[in-house]
This record gives structure tokens, sequence and C-alpha cells, in this order.
């Protein structure tokens, strides 16, 4: 960043001045809502996560206008998640996108396709963990995901419901859309993989304790972020050179795979001194020579589709050209629709589905009662 910011100075004459954040990004965003709400004008760019956007949006100046001649460039489904109301308020900086990662050499060695569906998943999940273990490891499981309750199992919940045609929790227009029988169906079937493919505690896992699981050899599919590949193949990983990664399964034939949408995006808030200097930044930082720079020096995944058919970052990264057609099938979780209430509908909706992995009440029982809790939240709009 420090070398891009030199260059962007050298470019125009301007002055920027980087300001450290806590590693936390709770309390970045705590201190974004505290300045932005104090209209304080020592900030001219936020580096924003793609959920805060949409929450502090009222905020934010609207780029759509400045814009308008690079936006094109970027995955539209990430441009979406940053757009509210039809107005652009952050620009796509570098992305994330969960895969299907798989151990290519258990499939190789028990005839085994990469499978398509969630079903096809699981079965192949079982069979291969079952011969594993009869091979001599008990450990081996098929399957690790995020299942504890937090903002990741809103994120893997998404997925399996939008992939099985139930919806995105809360649609573009606002519709609050989570309770129907394909939801149920898709969060049903995933409680039926703890304890059978997947271990009981993972009602307890975050991303890092399934690639923990993952990366001593003890699983045969993960669910995970990118950031899990090149861990994955470093130094003495157990599974160096020994597994790929695909687009997520679907639920149903007639659905499409769904990964869920993360990266960071830059914002300019409304009360900037020079949004003219501000927008030259953002748009310098977003461009495509620069996330290049950001690809190949700190392996950041650009939102610009054109970079992952460029030859320098195949070559040096070829983790990037594999996330392509993840991209594509990419779906924002609900915080444009929702707003500043994003972090309350997350936190009903990850409590909704973690109890009914854990096994109190059904799939349709909680569905239903969070029906009421995101009606009453939404109250007259969002």
């Amino acid at each position: 960043m420090r070398d891009q910011i030199k260059e962007f100075e050298e470019r125009t004459g301007h002055t920027v001045n980087i300001v450290a954040m806590p590693s936390s990004s709770s309390e970045q965003f705590g201190q974004y809502r505290l300045w932005l709400a104090a209209r304080n004008t020592d900030i001219d760019v936020y580096r924003v996560d793609i959920i805060w956007a949409p929450q502090l949006a009222s905020q934010l100046l609207n780029l759509t206008e400045t814009t308008a001649d690079i936006i094109g460039q970027h995955f539209p489904s990430i441009v979406e998640s940053q757009t509210v109301d039809g107005k652009l308020v952050a620009l796509p900086f570098f992305t994330d996108a969960p895969a299907l990662y798989y151990r290519k050499d258990l499939l190789e060695k028990y005839g085994a396709s990469v499978p398509e569906t969630w079903d096809e998943m699981a079965a192949t999940a079982k069979m291969v963990m079952d011969k594993e273990r009869e091979a001599g490891n008990p450990d081996m499981w098929g399957f690790v995901f995020q299942g504890k309750a937090y903002e990741g199992l809103t994120c893997d919940a998404l997925e399996w419901i939008a992939s099985s045609g139930g919806g995105q929790i809360v649609e573009a227009d606002g519709t609050i859309s989570i309770n129907n029988p394909d939801a149920a169906a898709a969060i049903e079937r995933a409680k039926g993989w703890v304890g059978t493919i997947s271990p009981p505690g993972m009602l307890a896992y975050g991303e890092e304790e399934s690639r923990g699981v993952w990366q001593i050899g003890n699983s045969v599919f993960m669910r995970n972020w990118p950031y899990a590949y090149a861990l994955g193949n470093e130094g003495h990983s157990a599974i160096k050179g020994k597994f790929d990664v695909t687009t997520l399964p679907i639920g149903k034939e007639g659905s499409r795979s769904a990964a869920t949408l993360g990266g960071w995006s830059l914002a300019i808030p409304k009360f900037v001194k020079d949004p003219e200097a501000a927008v030259e930044l953002v748009k310098f930082l977003a461009s495509p020579e620069q996330q290049k720079v950001r690809a190949l020096v700190a392996g950041n995944l650009p939102t610009i589709k054109s970079l992952y058919g460029d030859a320098e970052i195949a070559e040096k990264l070829p983790i990037i050209p594999l996330w392509e057609a993840v991209f594509q099938n990419a779906v924002p979780r609900p915080a444009a629709a929702t707003k500043l209430k994003y972090n309350e509908v997350s936190n009903n909706f990850w409590t909704a589905v973690h109890k009914t992995l854990s096994g109190e009440g059904t799939a349709a029982d909680n569905l239903t009662a969070l029906e009421i809790q995101l009606t009453r939240l939404k109250g007259t709009a969002w």
C-alpha cells in the first residue's frame, strides 16, 4: 500500500497519509461509525468490508457518475453488493469468495468424480471417509465447514439455501424470503452432515478450525476462503500438492452454485473536503494496474474480470484463475437491502440455522420464527 501511495503522490502531487486501524474488523467498523456520525473530516477515504458499505450508505458519497467510465470492468455481483438504492457507494478494491476444496489424490484413489451437487458431495465424502478409516485413519472425516454461531455460518448457510432455490434471506427489493420449503430443506440437509460426514464439534468451528482438520489431512472436502489455498501448499503441509478447488455444489437441478461474496471496497464520506482528489485516489487504487500489483505482491484477488486471464498472474498465482468461475456465481449477503439492520438480520439468521444444526427444532419451525423476527425488525421499511 505504501508503495502504491508513493506512486500516486508522484503522479498527482497529492499527499496521502495512511491511518492505521485495529486488526479486529469489528473494532474498525465501530470506529468508522463514530467518525462518520461525528462528520470527521480527517478521513477522506475508508477501506470498507463489502457488508459495511450498505450500512454506512447514508454517509457515503455517490460514486455512480464519477466511476461510470470504469465500473464495467468489475464483476457485476461485486458492484451489486456495493450499490444501495441505485447508488454506488463504494468502489471494489479486492475480493473474496469461498470454494469447495477437495483431496484430488483420494478421489482418484477411489475412482470418484468431483461432486456437482451437495448430495453427491455427501455421498462421496462418506464413501472415501469410510474407506480411509478402514485403511487405518480413524480420524478421517468427509467434510468440514463453518458451523459456529457467527457471521461465517451466515455465509455457509446462505450458500446452501441460494444453491437450492431458496433465495437470499432478504431479497434485493427488501422482501423477506427465508421462510420457504427449499430453504428449510437445504438446512435440514446440512443438519444431516453433523456427526456423520462432519465432526460433531463442527458446531463450534470457524474458518481456522475447519482448516486445521483439513490441513493435517483429515478431511476429504472443505468449504473455505482463498487464503487456505496457499497455506495448504506451504512447507510441511500434509496435503501439499494433493488438493484442488472447484465451485461449491448446487442443491437441486435447475439451481446454480452460490458462493458468498466477501472482500473490501473503497468509500468516500459525503463531507470530504476535496472530493475530486479522493475520487482520484480511489480510482487509482482500484485500477487494473494497481489491482494486478496487489495480486502479485499481496495475493489479493482482483475485482477486475480481465485480470483473471492475465498470464503473469496465472504463472505466479495459479489460484487466481481458478477463482474466476467462483466469482461468476457469487451471491451478496443482504446488506444492501437491510442497510443499518444487517447485523441484526444476520445474527437472527445464523442463530436460527445453528439451532437447527444443533437439533433444537426443525428448520421449518425455526425459519417460521425467524420470519416473524425479521418482519418485526423491518417494521415499515429497512
